[in-house]
């Protein structure tokens, strides 16, 4: 299993990476809200701080049907589950056509919506429409991050305990909340584009620890095959498996291969038509 300070840094990358889409896709809301709109950032702020509680919400439920489902299936199966489920969120968050869907679509969704909203704010019905669409843009900006970390953190929690996710959260969080400062409060233009690319090669890494991590699991509860190569076992160090869970394994060597050559192909094929939302 890796080390502890490497899972902390694992989760750290990813929570990071998640805090830095919320900011951006709140930071293209509240972008034209100046002036007599600045009053409306207000519900906005509302409705993020909902979606932290929604968070926190769902990772206690998330916890709780996990220790329940711990009395009934073996601590293995559910760690290979959740791990599983872990890897398959990543490999969304690495691929490139979903980021595109996501610039273009997911925040165009936003401004167009809150452009709707401010068209209706002349009525008394428009208004209060106007304030509660514009703290449900807020609520849906952060919740849907949120969402992802709570679902790809209980793979963690599960195999390291709950301290090290929360030294995890709590790095990711800092970087995340000191770019929210400087891009909110500071109101300076940070090189978005450059801090997307560099996490998304952090989180590259991230992902070939997760595979590996993953199919070990599931060799333990014995849902895959070991497959052991003598002559790798030679060449491959201990902290090679303590630190980016690189076993002597065809089933774990190949696993990693193939999520490589998945995220390496959606960015490849995805280039040409590459947004320049950020």
């Amino acid at each position: 299993m890796p080390s502890n300070t490497a899972a902390v840094l694992n989760i750290g990358v990813l929570v990071f990476r998640e805090g830095l889409e919320c900011v951006l896709v709140l930071a293209a809301i509240t972008a034209s809200m100046t002036g007599p709109q600045r009053e409306y950032q207000r519900p906005v702020t509302v409705g993020v701080g909902i979606g932290f509680l929604a968070t926190l919400v769902t990772w206690y439920l998330a916890v709780r049907i996990l220790d329940d489902l711990g009395r009934n299936v073996s601590a293995l199966a559910i760690q290979a589950a959740t791990g599983l489920l872990a890897v398959l969120v990543l490999l969304l968050v690495m691929n490139w056509f979903f980021h595109r869907v996501y610039w273009t679509s997911w925040i165009s969704l936003h401004n167009k919506r809150k452009q709707e909203l401010l068209l209706s704010e002349k009525t008394k019905k428009g208004k209060v429409g106007l304030l509660w669409g514009m703290g449900l843009l807020g609520f849906s900006s952060f919740y849907r991050e949120g969402f992802e970390i709570v679902l790809f953190l209980q793979s963690y929690r599960l195999r390291t305990g709950n301290t090290v996710v929360l030294y995890g959260v709590l790095l990711g969080a800092s970087f995340s909340g000191a770019v929210a400062v400087l891009t909110f409060v500071a109101h300076r233009k940070l090189p978005y584009k450059k801090m997307m690319i560099l996490t998304g090669l952090m989180l590259a890494v991230v992902l070939l620890v997760m595979v590996g991590e993953q199919v070990q699991e599931m060799q333990l509860a014995h849902w895959v095959p070991t497959t052991e190569i003598s002559m790798f076992a030679k060449i491959i160090p201990t902290w090679m498996g303590l630190w980016f869970s690189i076993f002597p394994t065809v089933e774990t060597l190949v696993g990693q291969l193939v999520a490589g050559i998945l995220v390496f192909g959606s960015y490849i094929s995805a280039q040409p038509s590459q947004t320049s939302a950020l």
